[in-house]
């Protein structure tokens, strides 16, 4: 007899639906698995032993064989114990088949029998969802699944209380989902003292999902006004929760099946590997860059990371997601995100200064930021310096606008770009827009354009470039209320694309 159980094996943010085939024949006593198991679904055979043991459920003295179908794509993970076990009990008539075919289940086996949590459960409900069938999980599992209401779900203890449930003799009641998390952000941007350009720039790449780099000496705030970044940004809306949780979920970072709808922030430090940074790893995990999907990538002493992490994240910045190529399998995962990256103009970070500046300035400010490949520089919409606070300053009472009221009009001008691409499918930010979209929305008038080409001739600017002045400039008027784009808007988008004095 061949009993099915269902399950999924995730190939990046989505999950596919696998077979799970149990086969009891005559023969030697064995139990093997079978269809490009890893290791840790090949020793699941060891504690479903041991759970059905538990459970005083003797396994019959034949040979048992489980194949996961498709056998040609790789299974990775624990989450396979359970289907499984379901799949062997199925075999052993112990459950019905029509019970096991209108369920979908993941979960990992405690050898006394309990349920462990796994990660992955919110794609692996939208899959279930897909194919018009139930979800069974550990309990632990359930508020994260039930965001999809499409299907029920069903959360469990022990693998005693899934066989009563699928034998009707004590169902289980359907799990609701976690909490919505959308706590207020305590930081504010009154909290640095002065920095009023940064904290513009800020403000515009709120707005339109500009990618920004500050550069200035130790102490200037750059920090401070990057953590406070995401407070700006509007909530994510119920599709970008579902898509970003939907990564963490894969991660395993999902608390309580809590959902958030405040932008991820992602600070990794400058010695993590390039899988870190852009995902892969033995199980080709997401990385840094998928994490902050929807948020903000925040990349402090820019300069120290290895340069060919720095280079790896060129072509995801520009495509919106992140390829890892396996022998086996390519995985995607998407990483549309807010890149913020802070340096010191050199090692020491005193080149401004002349009394504390070293006797190789300024080839040593030239040879520090020419670790930035030209290329990656030229991928910031944004790029300002970032003067030094003195200790008076520090003195001086709070200055600006609250990040609660920048928010607000940065919201506001999230709005009007919503409007203007809803009949674009892809662009959701003026960063995103392109091509003759982008001629469209941002055309300068005459006086506009004699200052951009002059710009162009001065700054020697690339086609990326000039682009990139065309979106930040369209930002801008959008955060002044204005349907074009004037000559004031272009003069302060180019004022961020100037080289930079101690650094070239």
């Amino acid at each position: 007899m061949v009993a099915i159980a269902y399950s999924v094996a995730f190939e990046g943010v989505e999950a596919r639906l696998v077979e799970v085939q149990c086969a009891v024949a005559a023969g030697l006593p064995g139990f093997s698995i079978v269809g490009l198991p890893d290791k840790a679904v090949s020793e699941a055979r060891e504690r479903v032993r041991a759970a059905f043991g538990a459970l005083a459920i003797a396994l019959p003295n034949k040979r048992l064989t489980v194949n996961l179908s498709p056998a040609d794509l790789p299974k990775e993970g624990s989450h396979f114990d359970l289907p499984i076990a379901l799949a062997v009990l199925g075999a052993l008539e112990i459950l019905p088949a029509e019970e096991l075919a209108r369920h979908v289940a993941l979960g990992e086996l405690a050898l006394d029998g309990r349920l462990v949590a796994v990660a992955g459960a919110l794609p692996a409900a939208l899959a279930a969802s897909e194919e018009e069938r139930a979800l069974i999980c550990p309990r632990a599992c359930g508020p994260e699944a039930a965001w999809i209401d499409q299907i029920a779900v069903f959360g469990a203890d022990t693998l005693r209380a899934v066989i009563d449930h699928l034998t009707d003799r004590q169902p289980l009641p359907p799990a609701r989902p976690g909490a919505l998390l959308d706590a207020p952000d305590s930081l504010c941007l009154t909290d640095v003292k002065g920095q009023e350009r940064a904290k513009r720039a800020l403000e515009i790449a709120a707005a339109g999902r500009h990618h920004l780099l500050m550069i200035g000496p130790p102490g200037a705030g750059k920090s401070m006004l990057a953590t406070r970044l995401p407070g700006l940004m509007p909530p994510l809306s119920a599709r970008e929760a579902l898509e970003t949780s939907m990564i963490h979920s894969v991660a395993g970072l999902l608390t309580d099946g809590a959902i958030s709808r405040r932008a991820p922030f992602q600070d990794p430090h400058h010695t993590a590997s390039s899988p870190a940074i852009v995902g892969g790893g033995p199980k080709a995990r997401p990385g840094q860059m998928s994490l902050a999907h929807h948020g903000v990538l925040f990349l402090d002493e820019l300069p120290e990371f290895p340069r060919q992490v720095l280079e790896t994240m060129r072509q995801p910045i520009e495509t919106g997601e992140v390829v890892v190529s396996r022998a086996n399998a390519h995985v995607r995962y998407p990483c549309r995100f807010l890149l913020v990256a802070a340096a010191n103009p050199c090692r020491c970070g005193h080149l401004a200064d002349p009394a504390r500046a070293c006797s190789r300035a300024p080839a040593c400010g030239d040879s520090y930021l020419g670790r930035i490949s030209g290329p990656l520089m030229d991928r910031f919409d944004l790029r300002l310096e970032v003067p030094g606070v003195s200790l008076q300053d520090m003195d001086l009472p709070p200055s600006g606008d609250s990040t609660a009221t920048v928010a607000a009009r940065v919201a506001a001008a999230r709005q009007v770009q919503a409007r203007r691409y809803r009949d674009h499918p892809g662009v959701r930010v003026n960063a995103e827009a392109s091509g003759p979209l982008l001629d469209r929305v941002a055309a300068p008038d005459a006086e506009g354009r004699a200052l951009i080409l002059k710009a162009s001739e001065r700054l020697g600017l690339t086609a990326r470039g000039y682009h990139r002045i065309l979106r930040s400039a369209r930002t801008i008027a959008d955060l002044d209320h204005s349907d074009r784009v004037l000559t004031r808007h272009l003069a302060e988008a180019i004022s961020y694309r100037l080289p930079f004095v101690t650094g070239g």
